[in-house]
């Protein structure tokens, strides 16, 4: 049986070795760029966070996440260590239950990958830009700016919009559309914040762990713990990725107020600075918290408090250290819009998936048609959520496709 696999992301090659378990299957992934996984060797800043321990349908969003369920069950975390470990990829499970590989490199596991795909069966077409499918008596018909190629069945992993820089676009839903399926309203999730804050590209790079809370109007909208990164125009990290989604969803002024400290209470604090004030009392205050958070960050917080750099620490007033204290326990930034779709690094929205049956991903439209992956309308948590989409999606489609109608 022919099977094309239009998209060679995350999804479409884990497509093609199920689908290619059985050597009676002909496979060709066709892939518009270049090379095939370019956008997995960004995941995770480079390291590819492949999934998470703590893995459920609880993690997914979307018009209705429990489709999930079903390729999560029939694919789940330990299969997907256990076809990785079989490729030869060693990986490591951290603290927070994100899995990476052995390597802290993304390209082992898109090596590992590549190499798995180079089976009699699979082909591979790359530069290859899908233009239009259309079904026919006895599979599918789909065409390129010069050829057209034939097959039983058709599974479409083209990935989402987001990180059109890296290769994110429309064509998997303008090709589903055209067979008949819907689409939900794209945004960007996991994506920076712009903030109006002016002190952010003096802090460019500095990662805190913080927890922090979104406020409108002074009422709490939602609350978050994590790792949180100054960039010149923001705030991005894991922490901010994670609410970033719901803020795509929500329309206003937002305030996001980090505690630098949430490990200690602002009494605590505020005794801390006292015993540092006694130890160091010729210290300036632009190093009153040194050793305490990074120190440009410190330097900012006691700016903030209206204290000037240069001021001695001995001469700070009670009042002084509990500005400290208090803005160090409540730095408060004004957000004003997320970075777009270049920036994100999943797309929320997508193919409705009240279209497609989760146990299989084949199409209730359209016979013989698979989608798997960020071209559905199915987003995940930061964490590894996102590939371990992919991965449970791809297999459950590309083994579904497979199989020999009856």
């Amino acid at each position: 049986m022919d099977i094309i696999i239009i998209g060679g992301g995350a999804s479409g090659l884990m497509a093609a070795i199920a689908a290619a378990r059985s050597p009676h299957n002909r496979i060709t992934i066709l892939e518009r760029q270049a090379r095939v996984g370019r956008k997995l060797l960004s995941t995770g800043n480079g390291r590819c966070n492949l999934s998470n321990a703590n893995l459920s349908a609880l993690h997914y969003h979307g018009l209705s996440p429990e489709f999930v369920e079903p390729s999560l069950e029939a694919f789940g975390l330990e299969d997907t260590l256990d076809l990785f470990h079989s490729l030869g990829l060693l990986t490591v499970q951290e603290a927070s239950g994100k899995i990476y590989p052995w390597s802290d490199q993304a390209g082992s596991v898109l090596d590992v990958l590549r190499f798995a795909i180079q089976k009699p069966n699979i082909s591979l077409r790359t530069a290859f830009e899908v233009r239009k499918v259309q079904q026919c008596t006895d599979g599918f018909r789909v065409m390129g700016a010069e050829e057209a190629l034939t097959c039983q069945k058709l599974i479409i992993a083209c990935g989402g919009l987001a990180g059109t820089a890296l290769g994110g676009s429309m064509s998997g839903y303008q090709l589903l559309r055209s067979l008949g399926h819907k689409c939900s309203r794209l945004s960007p999730a996991l994506v920076q914040v712009k903030s109006s804050y002016p002190r952010c590209a003096s802090l460019k790079g500095i990662r805190a762990n913080c927890r922090l809370w979104v406020t409108r109007d002074q009422q709490s909208l939602i609350e978050n713990q994590g790792e949180v990164q100054f960039t010149q125009y923001g705030l991005s990290g894991p922490a901010i990725f994670e609410v970033s989604r719901f803020l795509c969803q929500e329309k206003g002024d937002w305030v996001c107020h980090l505690d630098l400290l949430p490990q200690m209470t602002q009494s605590a604090l505020l005794t801390h600075l006292r015993q540092r004030q006694a130890m160091a009392p010729t210290v300036e205050a632009g190093d009153l918290l040194t050793g305490t958070v990074h120190n440009r960050l410190g330097r900012t917080l006691v700016q903030e408090a209206g204290i000037g750099l240069t001021t001695p620490t001995a001469s700070l007033t009670r009042q002084d250290l509990e500005a400290v204290a208090a803005v160090t326990k409540d730095l408060s930034l004004t957000l004003t819009e997320l970075m777009g779709m270049d920036s994100a690094q999943v797309t929320a929205g997508g193919i409705l998936t009240a279209d497609f049956d989760p146990a299989t991903m084949e199409s209730r439209l359209c016979p013989g048609l698979y989608a798997c992956g960020e071209v559905l309308d199915i987003d995940g948590d930061c964490g590894g959520y996102n590939l371990q989409w992919a991965w449970s999606s791809g297999y459950c489609a590309g083994t579904n496709a497979g199989k020999e109608s009856v």
